[in-house]
């Protein structure tokens, strides 16, 4: 793979140096991409040095992927521009993720859609990418009716500057820069991005749309309710499934565990469930606490938990990334 990587110096920038390695990814080219300001600047990747480019300056190297995690603004005006030049971008913003001529893609559900014409494909939000990996195959086998699901997000959800004032109220100071209109620190803010004027905030707007579209789902019943909690890297989803038919919890435990990319852990009596902390830096998706829900006979709760920088966004990008080389690039 001839890989740019745009945003490298970012949070999720440097997530998916880590996801390369994993997954003994081989590179024939690298070109490190930030902001003007790391511009000149070297960056050292598996026992190399590299010096950090700008967009402009990479725009004509010989590139098969770039992976841009630098922001909507960025995407909006570099992608195209990439794309132009037969680049295939795998975009980690919120840019393009609702435009009907591009394909919102997690592998584990709708990789297929993929062909060598579609030059910027989107990456989802992370909660939405943890929710879609959990739905599909449970969708595959009843069919479902509707969704509600509520967020525990991460600060790191928010980059370094989330983290940051996490980090910052702890040693009691208050943060210069903060990343919340609220203290974050021993408190949990029902807010995800600016609220809309249905009342519903960007976040869950976007957790709510996402899954529609990459279920193929247009008409899906689905609600969603977002929350910031002080953890500093992993979501954990609350999650109501209900279907057009009674489901079976020991049919469902298995298809879980034979699923693609995802990880059953799920023995309450010996507490056993996925959290934030055993999640750190995997790549798949976990679900626990499966069990009937008492009120409807065709419904089930469980949890979901994934590390937001991993599977929510770096290991979503570089599967996306390997899928193109492996089947487009000559």
């Amino acid at each position: 793979m001839k890989l740019a990587i745009v945003g490298v110096t970012g949070m999720v920038g440097g997530t998916i140096l880590k996801v390369l390695d994993d997954f003994n990814v081989e590179l024939e080219e690298f070109y490190p991409i930030a902001s003007e300001k790391s511009v000149g600047k070297a960056i050292s990747f598996r026992g190399k040095e590299y010096k950090i480019l700008s967009l402009l300056e990479a725009i004509d190297k010989e590139i098969d992927v770039a992976i841009f995690s630098a922001g909507k603004t960025v995407s909006l005006e570099w992608a195209p521009k990439y794309a132009s030049k037969g680049v295939y971008v795998v975009d980690n913003s919120s840019a393009w993720r609702m435009s009907a001529d591009i394909k919102l893609i997690v592998p584990e559900v709708n990789i297929s859609l993929l062909n060598p014409e579609d030059k910027i494909i989107a990456n989802p939000n992370c909660s939405t990418i943890q929710l879609a990996v959990v739905l599909w195959p449970l969708h595959e086998l009843y069919g479902i009716k509707r969704v509600v699901v509520s967020t525990y997000q991460s600060v790191t959800g928010s980059g370094f500057k989330g983290s940051n004032q996490l980090m910052e109220e702890e040693n009691g100071q208050s943060s210069a820069n903060p990343a919340y209109p609220h203290q974050i620190y021993h408190n949990c803010i029902p807010q995800g991005g600016a609220f809309l004027n249905n009342l519903y905030c960007e976040e869950e707007d976007k957790l709510i749309n996402e899954t529609r579209k990459i279920l193929n789902l247009s008409e899906l019943a689905i609600t969603a309710t977002v929350v910031r909690v002080p953890v500093l890297g992993g979501h954990s989803e609350s999650v109501n499934i209900e279907f057009y038919e009674k489901p079976n919890l020991e049919e469902i435990n298995e298809i879980l565990a034979e699923s693609m990319g995802i990880v059953l852990q799920d023995a309450p009596f010996e507490n056993l469930y996925p959290m934030p902390l055993a999640v750190k830096d995997r790549n798949e998706t976990f679900v626990g606490r499966i069990r009937y829900d008492n009120s409807n006979d065709n419904a089930i709760n469980l949890w979901v938990v994934a590390d937001n920088l991993r599977k929510g966004a770096a290991t979503n990008a570089v599967q996306i990334a390997q899928y193109i080389v492996d089947n487009f690039i000559d």
